[in-house]
């Protein structure tokens, strides 16, 4: 496969993952750092391609990422490491499929594992190709909003598919200079509007807030778990 909230407040890569500002005003938490532009590519790429694929495996238990397709990304994009037999697609994200506005768009330590179901991988992934194929190419935050907004104007994507979700247990991401690797959640994407009762007093589920007045329109609901990926405890929210 190759590419061609007072609510908690978490970027998901379009493909799947990042956090923007998860635990917002906690006071032990420092205000991140500018990256007003893109860093040179090599600060981006990964030096081990094996120490990218287990990050990439690492996103879900291993009985599902196990028999995944792995990706990892290379100078020109997204290329196929591992081929897999289930349908899932794993990958690590980065920083530019984050909300436009977040700060550390450009931030280069950003690597959010995420392993996509087959309903994401179809429909959710392409735009994740997309993005990174404009950021890889030189272009401007403006530029890959205008870009990704003249896709969908074409009807570029294929629609979103229901059942559309993904797995974020990692414990070796990083998902913002704040809050690390944050907590190992689950992700569903569904059309704008859904209602899950996101945020309510007592419930388990958070509404991303990311894609509100964005290109994509997708709303993702986050579900934290209790565990990370390999099985061990996780913080408790």
């Amino acid at each position: 496969m190759k590419q061609g909230t007072g609510r908690w407040r978490i970027g998901v890569t379009l493909g799947a993952f990042l956090a923007m500002a998860a635990a917002q005003g906690s006071p032990a938490q420092k205000p991140p750092h500018a990256y007003p532009d893109m860093a040179p590519l090599s600060q981006y790429l990964m030096a081990e391609r094996n120490a990218e694929i287990a990050l990439a495996r690492s996103a879900a238990p291993a009985a599902i990422s196990g028999a995944a397709t792995i990706l990892v990304l290379g100078p020109h994009g997204y290329v196929t490491a591992v081929k897999g037999r289930n349908g899932f697609v794993c990958l690590v994200d980065r920083s530019w499929t984050a909300q436009f506005d977040f700060p550390e768009f450009w931030n280069p330590r950003l690597r959010g594992p995420m392993c996509l179901n087959p309903q994401a991988v179809r429909s959710i992934l392409p735009m994740t190709f997309k993005r990174t194929e404009l950021a890889l190419a030189g272009r401007s935050r403006e530029q890959i909003m205008a870009g990704i907004k003249a896709a969908l104007a074409s009807k570029a994507f294929p629609p979103l598919e229901p059942g559309a979700m993904c797995y974020m247990m990692s414990k070796q991401g990083y998902l913002n200079d704040a809050a690390g690797h944050w907590v190992p959640h689950l992700m569903f994407y569904t059309p704008l509007g859904t209602d899950w009762g996101a945020d309510l007093p007592g419930s388990p589920v958070m509404l991303n807030p990311q894609f509100h007045g964005l290109p994509e329109p997708i709303d993702e609901f986050m579900i934290p778990t209790g565990k990370w990926s390999d099985g061990t405890p996780a913080p408790v929210m």
